[in-house]
């Protein structure tokens, strides 16, 4: 390692004094013009991982959902996951690094995690379509050159096809080829497969509003489209052409807001839906005929496609097991539906996509969403397999089921939730199942719901077990939850510290909103002034 070399080139990616920053979930993200430094040393730090790994190892630019003048960046380990936490630490170390200690900071992570520098490293790198990113990601190729690794520049990607991208180098091509154009063939020709299989498939399916939050997903999504043109109609509204990113657009603006994004002219009954900047989250909506609009969000999508997939193995008689994987933010409805209906368990796990990626793989098939729209399906290998396998040994309408499950394998991006892939997924199995927008929504109904915050002194004297559904300290609070939940019907509450601000995080619920939002607002004013909130100030995100 030529510390020198290191020294000199990143004096001239210099850290500005004092930046403290943290890599989470979503790697690093703050303002692009704070973000210099961070990119070089993320493409050191990628060429240590590679090493490491002895894989190829991904570097992504991009905020998605922030708004166009924030930027950030994170790594993608060898299979397409998420980096490991270990590494997260050494990335938060390396970021924070003041400059003349930056070498030895370096140097004491390639010896903690067993490095060997003489190893090859070979990087890949895609970028959003944020002003800033372009530059930035030159910073991360400095990074990794100066370290002597190899790296591909995919440049204009969306998070989830660099994820692909990285799964298919590491699996020698056994994926999928590592290009957009196999990216593409890859999916329009599971996509084109499964529609084949509908007994009608009339004109009212085939045609789809797209909202691309003005981002990413619409580029990628216009390379996708004469590959599925005989399928499916795609209007592609917010692409960038005009409007900023991600602002009064895209998923997170639709979910937040429950409302459509500017610029989507919707007529009764159409089916739409959005994007986030990054193309990594997809959420559903319409108006109906009295105008009113209703939101489709992550619940739901993984509602349809986990009783897709159960419905598809009964037929076959296969008994691989399923298992539906979400978070405390899921609607109870959708719970309720999965469990007492479909006959599916569903599982819990801490907020956060890796937490759920990490659980899904436990199972033959495990389908995970969050409520914000991003989710995706695994498939265990021997289930890949088994169904395989099936596909060409059974017969008649056992074998077309098979077949739809081994075309549905390939239809989902496995490495990351991919707003692209989910897309074509649900219009192939409402196409499939021959259902309206209207009763793909009418599947249940969700809980009223809301969710609040409120700051507080300190986030830490909150902690919290059973997958953040239970407070453990401080002593009282989860009590005064129990007390409040008793007396309403479907009611639940929880109460958990931010990940990353003073701000304590309230979701309710229950069968009724008018009363239930008063005794909630007291509840927690009552019991957080204790813990030193400041002002107890409530913002309202989302009310149904």
């Amino acid at each position: 390692m030529d510390l020198d070399a290191i020294t000199k080139y990143s004096a001239l990616h210099a850290k500005p004094n004092g930046l403290v920053l943290q890599y989470g979930t979503a790697g690093f993200r703050t303002k692009a013009e704070h973000l210099d430094h961070v990119m070089f040393r993320m493409g050191l730090l990628a060429v240590l991982r590679s090493k490491q790994t002895k894989s190829t190892i991904g570097v992504m630019v991009t905020a998605s959902h922030n708004p166009e003048e924030d930027n950030g960046v994170k790594l993608v380990d060898p299979l397409g996951e998420m980096l490991a936490p270990s590494w997260e630490e050494h990335a938060t170390c390396l970021a924070n690094a003041e400059e003349q200690d930056m070498p030895r900071v370096l140097m004491d992570i390639s010896v903690k995690a067993a490095v060997n520098l003489q190893q090859d490293a070979f990087v890949v790198i895609g970028r959003d379509t944020r002003p800033s990113s372009e530059k930035l990601s030159q910073s991360v190729i400095d990074g990794v050159t100066v370290l002597e690794g190899q790296f591909h520049d995919y440049g204009l990607l969306t998070t989830p096809q660099l994820h692909y991208m990285v799964y298919c180098r590491n699996t020698s091509g056994q994926y999928g080829k590592a290009t957009i154009e196999g990216y593409c063939q890859k999916l329009s020709k599971a996509f084109t497969e499964l529609t084949k299989q509908a007994f009608c498939s009339g004109d009212e399916y085939r045609s789809l509003k797209v909202d691309c939050a003005n981002g990413i997903g619409a580029l990628k999504l216009r390379e996708m489209e004469h590959y599925i043109s005989q399928e499916l109609s795609v209007q592609l509204l917010n692409d960038g052409t005009k409007g900023k990113l991600n602002h009064l657009c895209g998923a997170d603006f639709v979910k937040s807001h429950q409302k459509p994004p500017q610029g989507m002219e919707m007529k009764p009954n159409e089916r739409c839906c959005s994007f986030d900047g990054d193309a990594d989250r997809i959420v559903y909506y319409y108006l109906d005929v009295d105008g009113h609009f209703h939101l489709i969000d992550g619940d739901k999508i993984a509602t349809l496609i986990s009783s897709f997939l159960k419905e598809l193995l009964l037929e076959i008689g296969e008994s691989l097991n399923i298992g539906v994987v979400q978070t405390a933010y899921a609607n109870g409805s959708s719970t309720r539906y999965l469990e007492e209906v479909m006959k599916v368990p569903v599982y819990c796990t801490k907020t956060g996509v890796k937490h759920l990626h990490h659980k899904a793989q436990e199972f033959d098939i495990g389908v995970y969403f969050e409520a914000n729209g991003h989710g995706t399906v695994l498939f265990s290998k021997a289930a890949e397999i088994r169904i395989k396998q099936l596909a060409k040994e059974l017969e008649d309408k056992k074998r077309k089921a098979a077949k739809m499950l081994e075309n549905v394998i390939d239809l989902f991006n496995q490495a990351a939730g991919d707003a692209i892939s989910d897309m074509l997924v649900i219009e192939a199995i409402l196409t499939l199942k021959g259902l309206t927008v209207q009763q793909w929504d009418a599947l249940y109904m969700d809980l009223p719901n809301r969710q609040l915050k409120v700051k507080v002194a300190d986030r830490q004297v909150i902690s919290t077990t059973d997958a953040e559904r239970q407070v453990v300290t401080p002593p009282g609070l989860q009590e005064a939850i129990n007390d409040l939940v008793k007396k309403y019907k479907l009611s639940r509450a929880f109460v958990r510290p931010s990940g990353t601000e003073d701000i304590v995080r309230v979701y309710a619920e229950a069968d009724s909103q008018v009363s239930w939002d008063t005794s909630i607002k007291k509840m927690c004013s009552e019991n957080l002034t204790a813990l030193g909130s400041r002002g107890g100030s409530w913002r309202e995100k989302k009310t149904i």
